[in-house]
């Protein structure tokens, strides 16, 4: 499979589709999952077009990995989090509904996520979260 230029984070990037923007450097962006599975979660993208992980350089997935420990962190603190879940998923068997690799960071437990994609958002104001949840990026 190819890497289409037309999915929706690649339309993020370039501004073509708004967001909820919670950071961003020259390789990474991060903003508010507009179908969250709790309140906080906010999702992780390169600006490298990558369908997956493996497909990323290596450049690329090391300040990825910096984004998300950066907006991790973030998020723990701005929603009071006891822990933090990161995850990743490669190719639609596993899970993935958008072919642009990302990181989901959301807080709470595992055990507690609600079903992704089943609806938009309902868990609050987007804009607000985000800008909690950018104040505390270090």
């Amino acid at each position: 499979m190819s890497y289409d230029p037309e999915n929706i984070f690649a339309k993020i990037l370039r501004g073509e589709i708004p967001c909820h923007k919670v950071y961003e450097d020259d390789y990474s962006l991060a903003f508010m999952d507009i179908m969250p599975q709790a309140v906080g979660h906010t999702l992780v993208i390169p600006k490298e077009p990558a369908i997956t992980l493996f497909e990323l350089s290596d450049a690329a997935s090391t300040h990825l990995i910096h984004a998300v420990q950066r907006v991790g962190a973030a998020v723990k603190l701005a929603m009071g989090a006891d822990g933090i879940v990161v995850m990743q998923l490669n190719g639609v068997a596993a899970g993935q509904t958008v072919d642009h690799v990302h990181f989901h960071v959301i807080p709470g437990s595992v055990h507690d996520l609600g079903s992704h994609a089943a609806a938009e958002n309902q868990t609050g104001d987007l804009a607000l979260l985000a800008s909690k949840i950018t104040q505390c990026v270090v």
